[in-house]
């Protein structure tokens, strides 16, 4: 429950698309759950984003776009 006393509905698919959003834009992004993660991978994959680099803790997930833009 948040403080209004009311549930909170959280769409994961919707996070993540946020979150390849932000890396799209050469943002980092964290992903807490794994469920999350794993989407965030797949959604890469699909637009041919292979210039990110992941570090994985125990706490979640960093995605960090590279450099591959030259100029």
């Amino acid at each position: 429950m948040d403080v209004t006393g009311k549930e909170m509905v959280i769409n994961r698919k919707e996070v993540a698309l946020k979150k390849v959003k932000k890396i799209k834009a050469g943002y980092s992004a964290f992903a807490e759950t794994k469920e999350v993660s794993t989407f965030i991978k797949k959604e890469l994959e699909k637009a041919g984003i292979t210039d990110v680099y992941e570090d994985e803790s125990d706490l979640g997930s960093w995605f960090i776009p590279g450099n591959d833009k030259e100029g």
